[in-house]
């Protein structure tokens, strides 16, 4: 009989067995592709939205975990822009509520009249707010059909109600989901006048050396200070590591990875328990098959080879059911605009990795078991 002919006629032995094992292996791979797919696809969607403005530096409160709770003076946007290398500065009052009637979040975000970043909106209808307009907004596509708001219809934003003038499309979930409404009239609604969450900063794209233009700006910006010479407590950063640093996004990833852990653990559990039992109801087969000439390395393959298999078959079904949670995932209103359905390679691989890890977890000792046993003695076993 060939090798593989052993293998498959074991795993087909105990067809429930195998079949429950494959489930568990297919449920901790699942929930970590599906984990780290949700948080990884918020984080790409917030260095996307940074990278499609055109923003270099993102300027914020410095020492602090919730940006929303500690703005800043609206007024600091004048001493960036005078700074050595910075094109362009917008300042930025973000907020988010729920949609009335629904779980969805609304990412809200407030902008002055001559922000660069409209430029980078795709208006598929409408126009861009203009100063003599009384509350405009404009909608991405998604948000706009979720409230069914049509040109010239009010939106309650921050319990004020707005005009929409334009409807913008983004290949950006995260944006497609969001307003923009005007600077002055956001601050007003939720009674922070002359406040911002944030500057986002374009620089001159003629420097000879971008990258140390960068960490001189970043270096100028933090070193700004008061009339009486205290720095103003500014953290600046490019927009990448922004995301990366930000609280709720590392918090949400420690959050993918505890509970992959424990998945992965359970499954590999569940693996150790059905090829320590596979091999004790072999005793006396892998006796024989020590008796006729093999070695015990081929056994140790053998063995390790069926608790791959198990692996990659758990892997397989792991990963497609992954995908199928994403997708649904994208499409329940509470986590509009949160999750883009999509998984990345880098994540099928890891996938593929941690199933091999589970394999080894799972066969090594089963394997080092099957193969120390002395033949003579297997073929006694009862």
């Amino acid at each position: 009989m060939h090798f593989l002919d052993f293998v498959l006629r074991n795993l087909l032995r105990r067809k429930v067995r195998t079949g429950l094992t494959i489930v568990g292996v297919s449920v901790a791979i699942a929930a970590v592709v599906a984990l780290l797919s949700v948080t990884g696809g918020y984080e790409r969607s917030s260095k996307e939205q940074f990278a499609s403005h055109g923003v270099d530096l993102v300027v914020v409160r410095g020492g602090v975990v919730n940006y929303n709770t500690s703005p800043l003076k609206q007024d600091l946007a004048n001493r960036i822009e005078k700074l050595p290398g910075v094109r362009a500065v917008a300042p930025v009052l973000s907020n988010s509520e729920t949609i009335p009637g629904s779980y969805s979040p609304m990412p809200e975000s407030g902008w002055s009249i001559d922000s660069f970043e409209f430029a980078a909106l795709n208006l598929i209808s409408g126009r861009r707010p203009e100063a003599s307009d009384d509350h405009p907004a404009i909608l991405g596509k998604a948000l706009a059909d979720t409230l069914n708001g049509r040109l010239q219809d009010k939106v309650k934003i921050a319990d004020t109600d707005f005009t929409v003038v334009g409807i913008y499309e983004s290949g950006n979930v995260k944006e497609n989901r969001s307003a923009v409404v005007l600077l002055g009239d956001l601050q007003k609604a939720l009674e922070k006048e002359g406040e911002v969450t944030e500057f986002d900063v374009a620089m001159d794209k003629d420097a000879s050396d971008p990258a140390a233009a960068l960490v001189t700006l970043k270096r100028d910006i933090e070193n700004l200070t008061d009339d009486e010479g205290s720095k103003l407590g500014l953290a600046a950063d490019s927009s990448e590591n922004f995301v990366n640093g930000d609280v709720q996004i590392k918090m949400a990833r420690a959050m993918a990875w505890v509970t992959s852990a424990i998945a992965l653990i359970v499954g590999s559990i569940g693996m150790l328990n059905t090829m320590i039992v596979s091999v004790l109801e072999r005793t006396q087969e892998i006796g024989i098959l020590r008796a006729i000439g093999w070695k015990k390395s081929r056994i140790m393959r053998m063995i390790m080879v069926e608790s791959f298999t198990l692996s990659f078959t758990g892997a397989v079904f792991g990963i497609l059911i992954a995908y199928l949670m994403v997708l649904a995932l994208a499409q329940f209103p509470a986590v509009g605009g949160l999750v883009n359905g999509r998984i990345t390679m880098q994540v099928v691989v890891l996938a593929y990795v941690l199933s091999v890890v589970v394999g080894l977890i799972g066969g090594a000792y089963p394997a080092l078991r099957g193969a120390s046993l002395a033949p003579t003695e297997a073929l006694r076993y009862e």
